[in-house]
């Protein structure tokens, strides 16, 4: 089957992030066609003057509708997309030139009807917003969940980097009205209609991140409010390791404790680890600052989804609370 990429992309208030992933896309080494759907999302700050500044260098159309969230943007785009097989990211990535030929090659030796690939920091990225990276997408962290090689089980892509075939989308009706979420929910459901997902490991985007501390926080502390949720619509997919980052909360606690006591045995192997993190990222980095942030990024995303995970698992596992009336913030109507 001859493939026909269109690039799904929401956006909301984010003109200048539109900016630079249409650069990016400008550069492509990729000499078939494809189209690029942006989809504004109820944006009070429009994307309009960008994407008219590049509708003459790229195949663009862009739409503009009322505010609904990424998950009902994206299908909303794939109905109005032409392509057969559909490229989703999030505004906030650059790609590099190789992106498109390198997920085409592998799909013209390897078909898959919905893949996932890694997230990383360019080279000119801040400082923090490296750090997060690190956080995010380190083994020691994450597991590999967001697109190492080694990753744990079945591979989960991720909306910020996620292809789809126009049947698989068809067939699966789509991403649902939760957020964060939406994605792995959409895999899993793939996964029970029969379709496969994998990782490309090399169909690598930079991701920018528009993050502070703040934000970072918000955000994996609704990661970890969304994985319980989950976890009672897919019970088979509940794994021990969901439960770490709360687990981590309570060994730090325990640490701490046992210290004041003379113990110090439990606290050692807590600073050993926040060493390995440091040193990686430093390494990988060649920055010591960097390496000092990404473990306070570390301390930050397991106390974020930690506490997320164990508010949610209490209301909706134990209480039998409904997620939709219970957490009405995680899901658009």
């Amino acid at each position: 089957m001859e493939l026909y990429f269109s690039f799904i992309i929401p956006v909301y208030n984010r003109p200048n992030e539109i900016e630079e992933l249409l650069s990016s896309m400008r550069d492509l080494e990729y000499a078939a066609g494809y189209e690029i759907v942006i989809v504004e999302d109820g944006s009070s700050v429009t994307s309009e003057e960008i994407v008219r500044k590049y509708s003459t260098q790229l195949t663009i159309s862009y739409y503009q509708k009322s505010n609904t969230g990424p998950g009902d943007s994206r299908n909303y785009g794939m109905r109005k997309a032409k392509g057969n097989y559909f490229l989703i990211l999030d505004s906030d990535v650059i790609l590099p030139k190789d992106y498109l030929s390198t997920v085409a090659t592998f799909l013209s030796h390897r078909y898959v009807h919905c893949f996932g690939g890694p997230d990383d920091a360019h080279k000119d990225f801040s400082d923090l917003q490296k750090a997060i990276s690190f956080s995010m997408t380190s083994y020691l962290t994450t597991g590999g969940i967001r697109g190492r090689k080694n990753t744990l089980g079945k591979f989960q892509p991720r909306s910020f980097n996620m292809g789809i075939s126009k049947k698989a989308f068809e067939d699966s009706k789509g991403f649902g009205n939760i957020h964060p979420g939406e994605d792995p929910d959409l895999t899993i459901r793939l996964w029970g209609l029969g379709y496969d997902t994998t990782l490309i490991p090399d169909a690598k985007v930079f991701h920018k991140r528009r993050i502070s501390w703040n934000k970072f926080y918000i955000q994996v502390h609704k990661f970890g409010m969304v994985r319980p949720i989950l976890n009672l619509w897919h019970p088979q997919t509940a794994k021990i390791t969901y439960w770490f980052p709360t687990l981590f909360i309570g060994y730090t606690i325990f640490s701490v404790i046992t210290a004041l006591f003379g113990y110090w045995y439990f606290l050692s192997l807590w600073v050993l680890y926040l060493a390995a993190i440091f040193m990686s990222s430093a390494m990988s980095y060649k920055s010591f600052y960097i390496g000092i942030q990404s473990v306070i990024a570390v301390l930050v995303q397991f106390y974020g989804y930690g506490k997320g995970f164990l508010k949610s698992y209490y209301y909706i596992h134990l209480l039998k609370k409904v997620p939709e009336q219970k957490f009405k913030k995680l899901f658009f109507k």
